[in-house]
């Protein structure tokens, strides 16, 4: 049965995914580019490596949840020649198809197993334990990995045997969330330029078949200007470019998605580290 794990990158998502590993009985040990910010989980009874490959010495499972495809090659560089001959590489960060692919081949050339995860679900559900796995990679890895994604999800899916396959549904949902919170943005911006009250725009969609918990979620942070980031402006950016690389590939109209990415980074400019919800103050013309 699977017990050991490491989380390499402990930010917003990967701190809350090496805790609930550690509440459902595994051993963790954690290991972030910066080492300081990683040392609160040690109160947690997870253990603080100095190094990638210190990290991943002795574990079933390893984990991966950086920011970009560049930080992953890094840091997996120096730690997959201390891997196990059985320990399997989790890739839980967004990096895109062409990322995921280049990842992939990196744990082929040394003799890895290599599971596709990224998931849906921002601070607060990575925390509870209650992400949504995407799943890609062989069937023969499924009841290896099962434990792992049980602690840190609510939900599984299994979207099919390739790596990648996770990651397209993953970039199909993210498109979906940029959406929703731009065009959140764009009725809470208008409201309130109207001169009306924009909560009254989630009173009247509440409850009703054009109602959306995240659009609720999101655009009461919007009027509160709530922003403590749990999906940041820059993953924002990110995430609508790796979108666009795909829509461009399948040969899908990306004209909303290049208006929602030029929104996204228009609010980073001006709003650095603070939530995509942020992306209200150029919705509203005051960015």
């Amino acid at each position: 049965m699977t017990k050991t794990a490491a989380v390499l990158g402990t930010g917003l998502m990967g701190s809350g995914m090496a805790r609930s590993l550690a509440k459902a009985g595994f051993t963790v040990t954690a290991w972030n580019r910066t080492t300081e910010k990683a040392r609160p989980l040690a109160e947690d009874g997870i253990a603080v490596a100095d190094d990638p490959a210190e990290a991943v010495t002795g574990a079933d499972v390893a984990l991966t949840m950086l920011f970009d495809t560049d930080a992953v090659v890094d840091v997996m560089s120096r730690a997959l020649p201390a891997f196990g001959p059985d320990t399997v590489w989790v890739q839980s960060g967004t990096v895109g198809l062409a990322g995921t692919a280049r990842l992939a081949g990196l744990a082929r050339e040394h003799a890895t197993s290599f599971v596709d995860a990224p998931v849906l679900g921002t601070k607060q559900p990575a925390e509870e334990g209650k992400l949504i796995v995407l799943a890609g990679g062989s069937s023969d890895l499924q009841d290896v990995v099962a434990t792992v994604f049980d602690a840190i999800g609510a939900r599984t899916v299994w979207v099919g045997d390739r790596p990648g396959d996770g990651h397209r549904l993953k970039l199909a949902a993210n498109a979906w969330v940029l959406s929703v919170t731009a065009a959140t943005a764009q009725s809470v911006a208008l409201a309130d330029r109207l001169g009306i009250d924009p909560g009254g725009f989630l009173d009247v969609i509440g409850g009703g078949p054009l109602d959306c918990a995240y659009a609720q979620l999101k655009g009461k942070a919007m009027i509160s200007d709530e922003l403590e980031p749990s999906f940041g402006l820059g993953g924002a950016v990110k995430d609508s470019a790796l979108i666009l690389d795909a829509m461009r590939d399948a040969g899908v109209d990306d004209r909303l998605m290049t208006a929602l990415h030029a929104q996204y980074a228009a609010a980073e400019d001006e709003h650095g580290d603070e939530d995509m919800a942020a992306v209200v103050h150029v919705a509203s013309g005051s960015h």
